[in-house]
Formats: structure tokens, C-alpha cells, sequence
């Protein structure tokens, strides 16, 4: 069953490949209208999500932004799968860097740096070109695919473009091991925490969130600088990244500090523009311990 996956996979790919975008972005209008109001893919948690987070928003409002969600949905998922038939140089000219010289800099004083993502916009096109990009040697941690065939094809798609794919169950081991050129790790944590204890809540679109430490853990303990990538949908089809450095010392910041910053960023970005979020997530799945005590100095939760 996993090669009849994997050649399903490649048919498409090969099929979505050869469609040009004008009449990519037709099918995927009418993916969205299906989606949405036939399948009903997750219609209740996109809601309800949308409710809690925009209390101030009618009902017409919430409805529109749903829509603009679902096309983005359907945009991303077939950008992602064209992008193994474009050439870095093709997605180089509809994903642009507005300011790679900021990592750069660290780069020339030989230090690594962290890179912040999120479900925002395309993030996928981002772990083609990377590599490409940035002169750190970039690294992004993902979940291995269950199937194998896809997920060998994936990496060796995203390393033969300067991407080095690791498993999420190898991320300690690799920040552990030792490279002669600096690297830039990819990380995306805006997704609801597996584990209910080691997490950092706060008040996150107006509502309790329990948040990943990821971030912050493997920049205070290797002293790594964090940086956010603003990823902005300037039309379909055309993205541009903006660098913003969120932290530069982080052994100096409190416990729970730098969650917050990429937090509050992320918050800002999905306010201004709400639709090119990943609303389908079950963010909120967990609810807020009653021995999770406030830490006043900073206004944050972390659980005991």
C-alpha cells in the first residue's frame, strides 16, 4: 500500500507540475467551495476557533475570513506539492528575502542562529529555497511521514536544494553535534504542546494558550540568537519574508520570556491578517491547569 501511496503521490505531483498557476489557483477556488461547504472539513473547530479569538467580529465577518481561509488552505497545499516541480530560481522570484543581510551578520561572527516559524502564509516554500538563501547551513526538524517512499522522496527533494531535513526525534542530537560552518535552525511552535507539563502558558488571542518551549529552551541553552520569519502573502502566489530579530542575547532573558516575544509577534501578524492561518489546527485542545501559577514579573503561566 505504501509504493500505491507513493506513486499517487508522484501522479499528482507530476499532473499539479504541468498546470499553470492561473488555472492552479481555478481549481483550487473550486477545492475551496467543496471543502468548505461540502465536506465540511473541520467547519466546527475553524469556527469556533475564529469565535474565541475575535470576540468583537460578527457573524459576517467571521464568515468571510472562513472563506479567505479555506482558498488559502487549498492554495498552500497545492503550492507545496508544485514547488517539487519549480527550480529554486523559479520560487526564488515569487518568495523573496527582503532582508537576508540579518542573518547574515551572524554568520560572519560564526554564530548559529534560530529561526522562528509558524503556520502562516507558505511556510513550505521556505524550506526549498533556504538553503539557497541564507549562507548559515540550514536545518529544518519535521515529523518523518508514515509513509516511507514519500518521505525518503521529500527529504531528498528539500536536500538537493540545500535543506537538510532531521526528524523531530533527533532535534536534541542535533544541536548537540558540532558543524564547521554556522547553522540556522528552523523551528515551527505554534502548534498545541503533546506534553501538558513542560509548556508556557499565556494569553494568546484572548485566550489561555499552552505553548511549545521549544524555541526557547534550545536558544538559552546554546545561547543562540532567535530570529522570526515574517512570511506575508503579498498575491497569490508571491510571498515575501521579512527577518526580525526577536532575541540576541537569550541567556539574558527570564524563564518564558522569549515564548512570549514570538508569541505576541505571531499575534500581531494573525490580527492584522487572519485568514493565512493554520485555523483547522486544534490549538486550544488543552485547557489551562488550576496549579498553573502566574509568574508576575513577566505576566506569563508556567505549569508545575
Amino acid at each position: 500500500m505504501e509504493r500505491v501511496g507513493y506513486i499517487f503521490f508522484r501522479l499528482l505531483q507530476v499532473l499539479v507540475g504541468i498546470i499553470p498557476f492561473r488555472v492552479l489557483y481555478a481549481i483550487a477556488d473550486i477545492f475551496a467551495f467543496i471543502l468548505q461547504y461540502a465536506v465540511r472539513y473541520r467547519g466546527k473547530i475553524v469556527y469556533n476557533n475564529l469565535r474565541r479569538s475575535f470576540p468583537s467580529k460578527n457573524q459576517k465577518e467571521l464568515n468571510q475570513i472562513m472563506r479567505k481561509f479555506y482558498r488559502h488552505l487549498c492554495d498552500i497545499l497545492l503550492e507545496s506539492v508544485k514547488g517539487y516541480s519549480l527550480s529554486v530560481e523559479e520560487i526564488n522570484k515569487r518568495y523573496r528575502c527582503i532582508n537576508p543581510e540579518v542573518s547574515n551578520r551572524y554568520f560572519d561572527k560564526g554564530q548559529s542562529v534560530i529561526f522562528a516559524l509558524s503556520h502562516y502564509a507558505n511556510w513550505e516554500w521556505g524550506t526549498q529555497v533556504a538553503g539557497n538563501v541564507f549562507l548559515h547551513n540550514t536545518i529544518s526538524f519535521y515529523k518523518p511521514l508514515s509513509n516511507r517512499y514519500i518521505d525518503k522522496y521529500v527529504c531528498d527533494q528539500r536536500e538537493s536544494k540545500g535543506m537538510l531535513l532531521c526528524s523531530i526525534y533527533q532535534t536534541k542530537f542535533i544541536f548537540r553535534s558540532e558543524d564547521k560552518v554556522p547553522r540556522a535552525y528552523f523551528l515551527v511552535s505554534d502548534q498545541s504542546p503533546g506534553n501538558k507539563r513542560n509548556v508556557h502558558w499565556m494569553q494568546f488571542l484572548n485566550q489561555d494558550t499552552a505553548c511549545l518551549r521549544g524555541i526557547e529552551s534550545y536558544a538559552r541553552l546554546f545561547d543562540l540568537p532567535v530570529i522570526y520569519l515574517d512570511i506575508k502573502r503579498v498575491k497569490r502566489g508571491y510571498y515575501t519574508i521579512f527577518l526580525d530579530v526577536i532575541c540576541d542575547r537569550p541567556k539574558d532573558t527570564l524563564p518564558g520570556e522569549i515564548t512570549e516575544l514570538y508569541m505576541k509577534e505571531l499575534e500581531e501578524i494573525i490580527v492584522e491578517k487572519p485568514e493565512d492561518w493554520l485555523w483547522s489546527h486544534r490549538r486550544w485542545k488543552k485547557k489551562k491547569p488550576i496549579n498553573a501559577l502566574s509568574d508576575f514579573k513577566f505576566g506569563c503561566y508556567d505549569a508545575i
